[in-house]
C-alpha cells in the first residue's frame, strides 16, 4: 500500500446507497477519499498508526469497510492491535465476510473524536480469537487523519514575514543555521519555504527558532509532513514543506495564539478602514 493508492470515490454518491442483494448492513455517512489528494494529513511512521488506532479500538468506533471497488461493504470494529497486526470483528453477513477475504484491498474509514480516519488494509485472513473467528491483517503503512478543522490557519503577512531559523548538519559535522519563510501557521505547525534545502517527509529538526514580532522567540522541534510546489506570478516555482510541531508546550501554544489573533485583529481593522 502507498500513498497514492486510488479508492472507489469516484462513482456517483447513490452508488454508495443502493441497496445490495446481501444480508443487509448499515452504511455510515463515511466518504472514502482519494489519499494522493490528502497527503499533509497522512501519518507514515508505525509508531503513530499505532498509538491513532488503539484509541479506535478503546472507543469502539464502527468502522466501514469498502472492497470490491466499492461495490460491497460491511461494517465491523476493531479488537485489538500491536505492531504487526490489527484484528477486527466480521460483519453480519456471511456472504461479505467471505468476499472481503477474497478481496486485494479493503478500505477502511471510521471517525474517532470527530476526526476522520482512513486506511487501507491487504491480505485480510480469518484467525480464531477467543474461540471466534475474526478478520485479521497486516498493520496499515499509512493512515489518514482528516483534521483540517481543528486549527485555524493563518496565512503570515507578506509586508511581515515569519521567519523560521532551521539548523542543518553538513556532513563533516558543522552546522548552518537557515532561515526560511513561513507562509502560514497554525497551533498545529507551520508551512515554510525550502527553496535550497532537500527536505524529506518524517524528517525531524530539533533546535529550531521561530520569531514571532512583538511576542517574542519559540524554540521548537518540527518534524516534514509533506512537499509541495507553489506557481509564483513571474513563472517560478517555490517549494514549500508543511511541518508539524513536535511536543509543543501550552505557553508556546498560547504565544501563537495570541500572533494569530492579534494578526487576524488588524486585518480586519485595515478592511474595515479603521487602520
Amino acid at each position: 500500500m502507498t500513498e497514492i493508492d486510488t479508492p472507489p470515490a469516484d462513482r456517483p454518491n447513490e452508488d454508495l446507497n443502493a441497496p445490495q442483494d446481501t444480508a443487509p448492513e448499515t452504511r455510515t455517512d463515511s466518504e472514502v477519499l482519494h489519499l494522493d489528494e490528502y497527503g499533509e494529513y497522512l501519518l507514515h511512521s508505525p509508531r503513530e498508526i499505532l498509538a491513532v488506532l488503539r484509541q479506535v479500538v478503546t472507543q469502539g468506533d464502527l468502522v466501514t469497510l469498502y472492497f470490491n471497488s466499492g461495490k460491497d461493504f460491511l461494517l465491523t470494529t476493531l479488537l485489538a492491535i500491536n505492531e504487526e497486526e490489527i484484528l477486527l470483528d466480521k460483519g453480519s453477513s456471511e456472504e461479505m465476510n467471505r468476499r472481503a477475504v477474497s478481496a486485494d484491498k479493503i478500505f477502511c474509514v471510521t471517525r474517532h473524536a470527530k476526526v476522520k480516519l482512513q486506511f487501507i488494509l491487504t491480505g485480510v485472513r480469518e484467525v480464531m480469537l477467543d474461540g471466534r473467528s475474526v478478520f485479521a491483517a497486516a498493520l496499515p503503512v499509512t493512515l489518514l487523519r482528516l483534521q483540517r478543522r481543528e486549527y485555524f490557519r493563518l496565512n503570515t503577512p507578506i509586508n511581515r514575514p515569519l521567519v523560521c531559523h532551521i539548523p542543518l548538519q553538513h556532513e563533516d559535522g558543522t552546522v548552518e543555521v537557515f532561515p526560511r519563510n513561513v507562509v502560514d501557521i497554525s497551533i498545529g505547525g507551520i508551512a515554510i519555504q525550502t527553496d535550497g534545502i532537500d527536505f524529506t517527509p518524517e524528517q525531524v529538526f530539533g533546535g529550531c527558532n521561530l520569531e514571532l514580532p512583538e511576542i517574542g522567540v519559540l524554540h521548537i522541534t518540527l518534524m516534514v509532513r509533506n512537499l509541495y510546489e507553489v506557481p509564483l506570478r513571474n513563472g517560478h516555482l517555490s517549494k514549500r514543506a508543511g511541518c508539524k510541531f513536535v511536543d509543543l508546550p501550552p505557553p508556546a501554544q498560547n504565544m501563537i495564539q495570541r500572533y494569530i489573533v492579534r494578526i487576524e485583529r488588524e486585518r480586519k481593522a485595515r478592511e474595515s478602514g479603521l487602520a
